[in-house]
């Protein structure tokens, strides 16, 4: 039972080694750790590090808007290729529909078919779709098209999946280093930022939709009057007296922009964003170029027009630019908000929390006076009760906190004060295993059994319910990492790494230790 192979003490110092490796570049700024050295490191959480918290909601009921009236312009051209007049076509987004009556009546089911085109399939559950439209028609022709629950989930969870990766994108891109972006219930993004103290403009970016379409103006427009003509829309420009009369067709989207950057006009020496097309937008921005010679061609960003320059000859490169009353800053944010892509919806902060430095501080020095109380009295205690035996327990669990270290740095864990908490947790269970096994052997050595075999039966006889208790305790860390929020996370993954590791060392490092020291003195009796 005590007999180590020599593969084994091997590996079990490499797997100590190891931990010595990966724990290291903890102990020292990226900047000074060797590159042969892996270079993963715990960050601090913001309640140790201080720093920004925001909870951003995304705005669904602009999904469905949107939804609508690009339903209502794709039904609008179906009606007129299938030469079916119509009446009062309105969106209504307060009920999820589309409504329009049909001047004759006997093109009432014409016009049902025409529309029913424009459903897509979404998914149902169990692999089946149908369709996102329900359409129902009155008698005096009145046509109805109504967003099915099926699509409110399916538009919904896509626009907020679509929102957490690009506000992670543009966060990314303003270099914020270790920042936490994780969906929060049905409709909300969470965001921390640690080490950021302002989030102001963090806040600006993440605040703005950043759609860009490239749409034609209507000359023909009349700006003074109070509604716009079918398939027009009034923007404003870069003052509230300046407006445009801009097509609502979409002539290219801003989706299909690959890269944007900000610079100086060589010839004006202005900040402007050059900006690239992907082969997609390319070949529709030539097209649209080739045939407008001549009209003007708005860039619309949010429902504003930045500028609106007239095409004086196809533009096949693939490359444009955007200039307007552009500061260097100003510039920067929108090649930035351009390369992370659109949000599908606006979002807005319903919370907001700054954690100083600090307190940051203060909670660090707590943490760690916490963990170093916690051991010092762990220590004593095993010292105390159980002579040479607690102290190679206490040994063990030196290494047992190194490989949770090891292990939180592999995983490049965010370190808050639940995750302290569950750390000091462990420094009591871990030894756990280590009472059952030496109040074990005290019980064999009473019994009169000789060294050797007691403490053969101490290893083997509580194995079996160490290995139960770590399970049950594993079982409920999983409970609680399913189904709990951040922080409760983040003390479920230290436990549980904790557990793990206090598995092993607790039973096959100090048995390796009891082992070298018994072979080493022979002893006649158990010092336990």
């Amino acid at each position: 039972m005590l007999y180590f192979a020599r593969w084994k003490v091997a590996a079990i110092l490499g797997v100590i080694l190891v931990g010595v490796l990966l724990s290291l570049p903890n102990l020292f700024p990226r900047s000074a750790i060797p590159s042969w050295l892996p270079a993963r490191q715990v960050s601090l959480g913001l309640d140790l590090r201080g720093g920004s918290y925001l909870l951003l909601e995304v705005d669904l009921d602009a999904v469905v808007k949107e939804r609508l009236e690009g339903l209502a312009d794709a039904a609008r051209t179906k009606l007129r290729q299938a030469n079916i007049g119509y009446l009062n076509l309105q969106a209504d987004p307060a009920n999820n529909r589309l409504s329009l009556r049909v001047r004759d009546q006997g093109q009432t089911e014409a016009a049902m078919a025409a529309l029913r085109e424009l459903a897509n399939p979404v998914a149902i559950g169990g692999g089946a779709t149908a369709p996102d439209l329900d359409l129902a028609a009155a008698p005096d022709g009145t046509i109805s098209v109504t967003l099915s629950e099926a699509a409110l989930r399916a538009r919904a969870g896509s626009a907020v999946e679509q929102s957490l990766e690009i506000v992670r994108r543009r966060i990314d891109e303003t270099g914020v280093s270790e920042a936490l972006i994780a969906r929060q219930g049905q409709s909300r993004i969470l965001v921390q930022l640690p080490g950021v103290e302002d989030p102001n403009r963090i806040k600006e970016l993440l605040g703005r939709t950043a759609r860009m379409t490239f749409r034609l103006l209507d000359e023909n427009a009349n700006l003074q009057a109070s509604l716009p003509p079918p398939g027009v829309e009034f923007l404003q420009g870069e003052t509230a007296e300046v407006r445009y009369p801009v097509r609502r067709r979409i002539e290219v989207d801003g989706a299909n922009l690959s890269d944007a950057r900000a610079a100086r006009d060589s010839q004006t020496a202005e900040w402007v964003v050059n900006f690239t097309f992907d082969s997609i937008g390319t070949r529709r921005f030539a097209d649209v170029t080739r045939q407008n010679v001549g009209q003007r061609f708005a860039v619309v960003l949010d429902n504003k027009v930045i500028t609106a320059p007239v095409i004086r000859e196809p533009i096949t490169g693939g490359q444009g630019q955007i200039s307007g009353s552009f500061t260097a800053a100003s510039a920067n944010d929108l090649a930035v908000l351009l390369r992370a892509g659109a949000l599908p919806a606006p979002l807005t902060v319903v919370e907001e929390r700054t954690v100083g430095p600090e307190l940051g501080a203060d909670a660090i020095r707590a943490g760690l006076l916490s963990l170093a109380a916690g051991a010092a009295f762990v220590f004593l205690y095993m010292g105390l009760a159980y002579g040479l035996f607690g102290w190679f327990a206490n040994l063990a669990l030196l290494v047992n906190l190194l490989l949770m270290l090891a292990a939180l740095s592999v995983l490049e864990a965010t370190l808050t004060l639940p995750g302290i908490a569950g750390i000091v947790l462990t420094l009591g269970t871990a030894l756990d295993a280590n009472i059952l096994i030496n109040e074990r052997i005290r019980e064999e050595t009473k019994l009169g059994r000789p060294p050797i075999s007691a403490l053969e039966a101490g290893f083997t006889k509580a194995s079996g319910t160490i290995m139960d208790s770590n399970l049950t305790n594993l079982i409920a860390m999983a409970c609680l990492y399913a189904f709990g929020s951040g922080p409760v996370r983040g003390f479920a993954v230290t436990v549980a790494i904790g557990t793990v590791v206090q598995m092993w060392t607790a039973t096959t490092l100090v048995r390796l230790f009891v082992s070298w020291w018994y072979r080493a003195r022979r002893p006649k009796t158990l010092p336990v």
